[in-house]
């Protein structure tokens, strides 16, 4: 067995693990889709790990490597915010008390999908095929589904804030989409 199956079997076995204790158990269904826009990640670095130094000055790779700097700073942000302003009810970051809009959730509600669609695109620029066109495909719908389920999640929670929020805020791309 290959070490990347090795190490692309862990990080699912990690992931598993992950949305049980953070959506799953506590009935936070945007879970499941969550696992396979992860997975989507995993997948795509793990069938271009060879490219990934390959021509780094081509324009695909500058794109792709400032996509993995975006995609960590935004991840980043996101979770600092929910931290510090969320007010999260127990050891679960996400789970929070409070309808977080300032920080990065001030331009975009889903930090942490955006950051996996940055992933996603990023990890699929190392190296364009139809296989890994297929697994972007399936990654940024699973993002979407992700964030579609949760902010059905958070009309529950914060009813009509949350609402007017959806109206000054887009989902991914601060202004765009």
């Amino acid at each position: 067995m290959s070490a990347t199956v090795i190490i692309l079997a862990a990080l699912t076995a990690f992931l598993v693990v992950f949305t049980w204790f953070s959506s799953i158990r506590e009935k936070r269904y945007h879970g499941y889709p969550r696992f396979f826009a992860f997975e989507s990640v995993f997948v795509l670095i793990a069938l271009n790990w060879g490219l990934w130094f390959r021509d780094p000055f081509s324009i695909r790779q500058i794109v792709s490597w400032l996509l993995f700097a975006a995609s960590i700073a935004v991840v980043a942000a996101g979770f600092l915010a929910l931290k510090k302003y969320g007010k999260p009810d127990g050891p679960n970051f996400e789970n929070t008390t409070r309808l977080v809009d300032r920080g990065i959730f001030r331009f975009i509600r889903h930090p942490m999908y955006a950051s996996l669609v940055y992933m996603d695109i990023g990890a699929f620029l190392k190296g364009i095929r139809l296989s890994t066109a297929i697994v972007l495909a399936a990654g940024l719908i699973a993002c979407g589904l992700t964030a579609f389920m949760e902010e059905r999640e958070m009309k529950a929670k914060f009813g009509e804030e949350y609402l007017a929020y959806m109206k000054r805020t887009r989902r991914f791309v601060p202004f765009f989409i």
